[in-house]
């Protein structure tokens, strides 16, 4: 039978042997497991929120009726995020 990884998300996770020695302390082996929980530069972030406010500008004209002008105001806000994450290279941010 092939040799199977543990139930960790790495392989060696289960057994703590991920990132640090083995004659490591358990404080070693706590802290060579610990992730970032927020991946991303802030300046990306900032591009995440813009192109929020646009769907969010351009879903709240489309409620009471079609409100176009509203729309497409959110489409260009929207639109602008998209720039600022292609200019600030956004993608290479995923892990």
């Amino acid at each position: 039978m092939t040799e199977q990884s543990g139930s960790g998300t790495l392989a060696g996770a289960a057994d703590g042997t991920v990132g640090a020695s083995p004659d490591a302390s358990p404080v070693e082996h706590a802290a060579a497991l610990v992730h970032e929980s927020f991946h991303g530069r802030p300046v990306s972030w900032v591009a995440v929120a813009v192109i929020f406010i646009g769907f969010v500008v351009g879903g709240a004209a489309l409620v009471p009726g079609p409100t176009w002008w509203l729309f497409w105001t959110g489409v260009g806000i929207a639109l602008v995020g998209v720039g600022i994450g292609a200019s600030t290279k956004m993608i290479d941010d995923w892990y």
